[in-house]
């Protein structure tokens, strides 16, 4: 069984909870583990940037972070926090609405809670390759990108059981 509990920090983006959900549970539940206990919050700039701060000694909003909590190969817990300033901020850039930008981060900050990594070329493609054929679910195409990885100062530098996740 999958738990996941939504909570709504922001103003800028509408949220369908179902939606947000639905894409949790078709990652997590990919997965072999048979439990999982997912929280996802949705909040604005200035709570992730504090977050970003204080969690990676980062010193910017980001789009998404993740946090494994638990993960004992049967059971699951994990923390996805995503930025709805940040995607309506970019969805203009990509041609899609921010409500799927932000089912993007959901799914990218899912993929590293079951271990999906992007700080190489190879782990970035690999990734973009999943977040493709889950945004497919939806209906989505993954927007153009700029396929370079993300810088290594930037992403991966939490130590576990704490996990970052961040798109290029």
């Amino acid at each position: 069984m999958i738990h996941i509990d939504v909570t709504d920090e922001q103003t800028r983006v509408p949220i369908d909870e179902e939606r947000l959900r639905t894409a949790i549970a078709a990652v997590v539940g990919s997965g072999s583990r048979q439990r999982a206990t997912i929280s996802l919050a949705v909040v604005d700039n200035a709570t992730i940037h504090t977050l970003n701060r204080r969690y990676l000694d980062h010193d910017y909003p980001t789009d998404v972070l993740s946090f494994v909590l638990e993960d004992d190969q049967e059971s699951l817990g994990g923390e996805i926090i995503v930025s709805g300033d940040m995607a309506a901020d970019t969805a203009p850039q990509y041609g899609w609405s921010a409500e799927d930008e932000l089912l993007l981060y959901v799914i990218h900050g899912s993929l590293h809670l079951i271990g999906y990594d992007d700080h190489t070329a190879t782990d970035a493609a690999r990734m973009r390759m999943e977040e493709t054929r889950y945004l497919a679910l939806f209906g989505l195409s993954h927007p153009v990108r700029d396929s370079a990885p993300p810088a290594a100062d930037t992403c991966g530098k939490m130590p576990q059981p704490l996990a970052e996740g961040c798109l290029p």
